[in-house]
């Protein structure tokens, strides 16, 4: 009765090779499937419903929607939240697809005057200033060796 199956190719064997052949189908597509990776935290819209302007303080900030990561750089200026979503596909460099920025601006009461939020397509591109002082043009090779050549007379041969 078990040659007539093997015969046939409708045995264990045949099973076991399409249940290896569709795990090597389902690796092949998740090694293709993005890796989203989410970094900080900014709050929802509906979380910053909580906060009005003019009557929030810190401290109540910070109870309605927690502590930002950032702060300002001065002592007493506004506080930032910001998230970014990074996607990760295979050997490629990761790519920012999503970046959300809430600044929140206190007054000299320590009161809420303003709450903003920026996106991706509101970020500008930075150039820094390197600070390199520039020592001025260099000399070529060549007008090093003339130099070079023209610091020879003829008493230095002598000796």
């Amino acid at each position: 009765m078990s040659e007539g199956n093997t015969q046939t190719g409708k045995g264990p064997g045949r099973a076991w090779r399409l249940g290896a052949l569709a795990m090597i189908v389902a690796g092949a597509l998740a090694a293709c499937s993005p890796i989203m990776r989410f970094h900080g935290y900014a709050p929802t819209d509906t979380d910053l419903a909580q906060i009005q302007i003019g009557q929030d303080t810190r401290e109540t900030v910070a109870q309605k929607i927690g502590r930002p990561g950032i702060g300002g750089v001065m002592e007493g200026s506004g506080w930032f939240y910001v998230q970014s979503d990074w996607e990760h596909r295979n050997w490629r460099a990761p790519e920012e697809i999503d970046r959300q920025v809430v600044a929140i601006s206190f007054d000299q009461r320590d009161r809420v005057s303003n709450v903003e939020r920026f996106g991706l397509e509101d970020g500008e591109v930075v150039a820094l200033s390197r600070r390199v002082t520039d020592t001025g043009p260099r000399p070529s090779v060549l007008s090093q060796v003339w130099r070079v050549l023209g610091q020879f007379t003829a008493s230095s041969f002598a000796n």
